[in-house]
């Protein structure tokens, strides 16, 4: 064959070339037209909510994890979010991705405890984990397995898509001085910690947060924990309870996580499926920065624009509630097995951090705070 006849012949040929192989139609003023390039499915998937639409810090970060997701997926994989209320109500989320009505979920699992006690770990629980201690025991200290298997047996798979960081203790319409201040007090506090607060004589309520200032106004409350200073600037509570109480005993690392209907994860090719994962990973960083960064502003506003009164529980209380606590753990042994192995773990763990955290995390805030002395 010469040349021309080879040309020619490749012309109306296949080309074959490091991307594949194209077919080249006829050509058109001597130059042949673009290839045929293969499309990808495109799926559009929703994302289901707790929280109010866009609320700061948790309704911006399931966008933000939307987002994400559709960008580094090229847009193979699309989502959209849907806030409390638009499509189901804030705590009929995990049900309506369990059974596939929508495909994703975002919440924090303590929500769920009606499910199982054992997902309380992997939110928060009294006197536990912080983010970091979170985050290390679910990726390294064996954490996400029995998470897969506590979500599995409802046909989703979890992913730790957020942290909010140490949370403030509440906000009370009264001064609280001693226990006695608890004995019948009406208290918005989901999770263990709400049981802690039954314990030491108080009523603890499991209230979605778009429902909260509401339940506060009427007086179905007298008080409520919500976040840190950040979110709860932005739901109002100042302008009800003007007592904000330090440190928060019941949720030291609030996880935030993202759940999926496993069969249609599963289903995904293998590149979608790590898009997930990474973008929970990468979300879960960026939501305890912005709270960390958001918070000390925050606070400062509350204080000297809208008078509110600073304090720190008084040790009789938070000694009850360390009390209170190591019984609500306690019980988690005889829980059923699941919740039992999940205890076990995430207390070994725990003695672990403390260990460490002593030396360093704490060491050196300690440190810190005797060297510079802060005024607030």
């Amino acid at each position: 064959m010469n040349r021309r006849d080879f040309l020619a012949g490749a012309a109306t040929g296949l080309v074959v070339g490091g991307a594949g192989a194209y077919a080249l139609g006829p050509r058109a003023k001597g130059r042949p037209s673009a290839p045929a390039v293969a499309r990808k499915k495109t799926r559009h998937w929703t994302m289901v909510t707790t929280w109010p639409e866009m609320f700061p810090g948790l309704g911006t970060s399931a966008a933000r994890l939307a987002q994400r997701i559709t960008a580094m997926s090229g847009g193979e994989l699309t989502v959209k979010v849907a806030a409390a209320g638009t499509l189901v109500a804030a705590f009929g989320s995990f049900d309506a991705v369990a059974q596939g009505s929508v495909e994703m979920g975002h919440a924090a699992p303590y929500y769920w405890q009606g499910k199982s006690k054992s997902f309380n770990f992997f939110a928060a629980v009294p006197f536990g984990l912080t983010a970091q201690e979170l985050s290390a025991w679910i990726h390294y200290g064996g954490g996400q397995a029995l998470w897969d298997e506590g979500y599995g047996q409802f046909g989703l798979k979890p992913f730790l898509a957020g942290n909010t960081g140490v949370q403030m203790g509440g906000w009370f319409k009264k001064e609280i001085r001693s226990m006695d201040d608890f004995k019948g007090l009406k208290m918005r506090m989901p999770g263990l910690g709400g049981e802690v607060l039954r314990r030491i004589g108080a009523t603890a309520e499991n209230l979605p947060g778009g429902e909260i200032f509401t339940a506060l106004t009427t007086g179905r409350i007298d008080a409520t924990e919500w976040v840190g200073p950040w979110n709860d600037l932005a739901f109002g509570f100042y302008k009800i309870a003007k007592f904000y109480y330090w440190p928060g005993f019941h949720e030291p690392g609030t996880g935030i996580e993202c759940f999926v209907n496993k069969a249609k994860f599963e289903a995904l090719p293998g590149h979608l499926r790590a898009v997930i994962a990474t973008a929970c990973r990468a979300e879960a960083e960026a939501m305890l920065g912005e709270f960390n960064h958001r918070n000390g502003t925050a606070l400062k506003t509350l204080i000297a624009r809208h008078g509110v009164k600073l304090r720190r529980f008084p040790d009789d209380v938070t000694a009850a509630f360390g009390k209170a606590s190591a019984q609500v753990l306690g019980e988690m042994e005889a829980a059923d097995d699941l919740t039992r192995r999940t205890y076990r773990s995430f207390h070994a763990f725990r003695e672990e951090a403390l260990s460490w955290s002593r030396l360093s995390d704490q060491g050196f805030l300690d440190m810190r705070h005797r060297v510079l002395r802060p005024k607030a």
